[in-house]
């Protein structure tokens, strides 16, 4: 049943999305927007985030570095309006870790709609990139993580973080993604330790290799007190048309590949969150599973250190990020019957 649902549930977001987007061709009145809190682009994108130069938290084989040595290595840069973040992919990495960056918001939010259109994420054997949201005191304030996978994964990972009390077991979950874990407590028993509740999109071009040969596409994080979190993946093709027009109407689209309603999950365990984008290797996730994603590579860290050439598609590229706030306690999603 579980199968049979959400095939249905991708048909109905694919007619859907598509529906839409042919419907916006054909209007003649521009459309009324609404106005995006912070827009994040161009050549100001960089200037509105800190950059994270501590040791890895994930304790990853990386060195993340600050802006200036960002982009005396080329590690970031804009060109026609698309920000670009790479990793050092020249030079065999020094004992302390391959060059990366980590960047995090200088706004922080309790709430919002969360736009991010990416065209491009680092892939490979050693990987470990991400596109979340956590605030302070982990994980007392919560985390989201959005845009997540690890080596040679092909499809994308949802995950919430928190401390006790915040759990998604029991409860009513109109989705299409697949639920992998219901405890979003980074203690709760019979779990990995820090594995938190997590939903996979079951579409390969939501991850990876699928998703980059596909140019990408939008990801939206809806965030809302009363109702909770539920974030969607729409592939370069099938963007709806009210978010291109930049007036996103997210109880017009299909169902999100992951919901987390704040039924078992008190909103408060979310609170004061920034924006990060990291790209790590190794670490406790990429490096645990490393022998078994990538076989015959031999050690994690090794391979990152002295394969550089291996890293020249581990780099993101994005068109934008955008944040609408105030109103999205008036925005619902579609009522589709499907659940876990």
């Amino acid at each position: 049943m579980k199968f049979t649902t959400s095939i249905l549930a991708f048909a109905i977001c694919g007619l859907f999305t598509a529906t839409t987007t042919d419907a916006g061709k054909h209007k003649h009145k521009k459309p009324m927007r609404k106005t995006a809190t912070d827009v994040y682009q161009g050549n100001s994108f960089f200037d509105k985030f800190d950059f994270f130069t501590a040791a890895d938290p994930t304790h990853g084989f990386v060195n993340y570095v600050d802006a200036k040595t960002a982009r005396s290595n080329n590690l970031t840069l804009v060109k026609n309006n698309i920000v670009y973040i790479y990793s050092d992919h020249k030079n065999v990495a020094p004992s302390n870790g391959r060059m990366s960056v980590r960047l995090s918001s200088k706004n922080t939010y309790d709430s919002g709609l969360f736009v991010f259109d990416i065209l491009h994420m680092p892939v490979g054997c050693g990987t470990w990139p991400a596109v979340w949201t956590v605030g302070g005191s982990w994980p007392n304030n919560g985390e989201i993580d959005i845009v997540e996978g690890v080596n040679n994964q092909a499809q994308n990972a949802m995950t919430l973080h928190t401390n006790a009390g915040c759990t998604m077991a029991g409860v009513k979950r109109n989705q299409s993604g697949t639920t992998v874990t219901p405890n979003c407590d980074v203690k709760a028993p019979g779990q990995y330790a820090n594995q938190g509740c997590g939903v996979t999109d079951t579409r390969t071009n939501s991850y990876g290799t699928g998703f980059n040969s596909n140019k990408g596409g939008v990801f939206v994080t809806k965030w809302s007190p009363s109702s909770g979190i539920q974030i969607w993946f729409f592939p370069r093709n099938n963007i709806p048309q009210d978010i291109i027009d930049g007036n996103p109407k997210p109880a017009s689209w299909c169902l999100p590949n992951a919901n987390f309603p704040f039924k078992s999950c008190p909103s408060s365990h979310f609170k004061g969150h920034q924006i990060v984008v990291d790209l790590t290797f190794c670490g406790d996730w990429a490096g645990n599973v490393f022998g078994q994603m990538c076989p015959g590579k031999g050690d994690c860290a090794s391979y990152v250190k002295n394969n550089p050439s291996a890293f020249k598609q581990a780099y993101w590229a994005f068109r934008s990020f955008k944040v609408y706030q105030n109103w999205a306690e008036t925005i619902g999603i579609r009522k589709e019957s499907v659940s876990d």
